[in-house]
């Protein structure tokens, strides 16, 4: 795995489609590469998180108060919560896989979005089409 992302590997993340190359750019100096082994859990639920990952390589499930929800797998992205806020985690996400990832914290992306006014709609975006989800699974149940 490289250490920083290409830029047509962000360009691929929903949330950072669109972004042009100068964001991107500085994006991808923005995130660190990080390794977790099978089993490993990344994002613990209900536990506070600064951090958001993109998935380069392998497998991670994704579940809420014990049951699996997702598997999510390479150009993936989990964590964009805690880069709005100080909040406890929402999920448990743990490697199913070893798991190569690019990770940012909200401190280093503040200042992406304070400069650049479409990545901050991407993430309210994508974020909407989160809880929209979100609901339509809890009405269902």
């Amino acid at each position: 795995m490289a250490a920083k992302p290409s830029l047509q590997q962000l360009a691929q993340v929903p949330l950072f489609a669109g972004l042009k190359e100068r964001n991107l750019k500085m994006l991808s100096e923005s995130l660190r590469e990080r390794s977790f082994a099978e089993g490993e859990t990344i994002a613990a639920e209900g536990k506070s998180g600064v951090g958001f990952f993109v998935i380069a390589e392998g497998e991670a499930s994704v579940s809420v108060d014990g049951k699996e929800r997702a598997t999510l797998r390479a150009g993936d992205h989990f964590g964009e919560l805690a880069l709005i806020d100080d909040g406890s985690r929402t999920a448990t996400v743990t490697a199913t896989t070893p798991l190569h990832c690019y990770a940012m914290t909200s401190w280093e992306f503040r200042p992406l979005v304070q400069e650049n006014s479409t990545v901050a709609w991407h993430l309210l975006q994508n974020l909407t089409k989160r809880l929209r989800e979100a609901d339509s699974r809890s009405a269902s149940q």
